[in-house]
């Protein structure tokens, strides 16, 4: 089982699952590559710049923008950009770093599919989302950035494809799986809310 870094907190998860972010401006499933994700089948491309084959696919070495070239029969990735700071409509991935009666703080870990090392933080209201628990600290959740007032990010989590992506049972901290509108734990049943990505489950960070 490969290694999964901190963004999954130890969750077992398919690192070679696409990713489907569907954010205001971008697909990953059809646009953006993770570490180790399926580009190309070998049988089909070759393996170009940053990327590598692993004697089945080809898979990407960086997070950033499929090439396929259908000339060439070459597949490669474009490597992102980091962006320090998002900008409203940015769709942003991040940990839980507390939860608050109203509200969740998050920090950043991805900008619109790529890594952010600039450790800032936003945060998010929960007062008008109907669920007991909206999320737990250090849960993976995706958001959308709305605007920066007096050199505060604030967020929203209301749309169906924001939300969390990764989480575990708060009872015994084994995995979980969505159940019906909430999640169930696979190892001791324990039902629990939480305010899923209709992405929950679907990616993994691989480190």
């Amino acid at each position: 089982m490969p290694k999964i870094n901190k963004f999954t907190r130890g969750f077992e998860h398919d690192p070679l699952n696409n990713y489907n972010y569907h954010g205001s401006r971008y697909s990953m499933e059809d646009t953006y590559a993770m570490p180790g994700q399926k580009i190309a089948s070998i049988e089909e491309y070759e393996s170009g710049r940053n990327t590598f084959d692993d004697g089945d696919m080809v898979r990407s070495t960086v997070v950033g923008t499929i090439n396929i070239d259908k000339n060439e029969r070459v597949a490669a990735v474009k490597k992102a950009q980091q962006k320090l700071m998002p900008e409203a409509g940015d769709i942003v991935i991040g940990t839980v770093a507390a939860v608050m009666s109203t509200m969740i703080a998050v920090s950043i870990d991805f900008i619109n599919g790529a890594p952010s090392k600039s450790g800032v933080e936003c945060i998010c209201s929960t007062r008008n989302i109907r669920k007991r628990t909206i999320a737990l600290a250090n849960d993976i959740v995706t958001l959308k950035i709305l605007s920066q007032n007096n050199g505060t990010l604030h967020a929203t989590i209301n749309e169906p494809n924001l939300g969390v992506l990764f989480t575990k049972c708060r009872k015994c901290g084994d995995k979980v799986l969505p159940y019906r509108d909430a999640i169930k734990c696979k190892e001791c049943s324990w039902i629990d809310d939480r305010k899923l990505s209709n992405d929950f489950g679907k990616a993994a960070f691989m480190s």
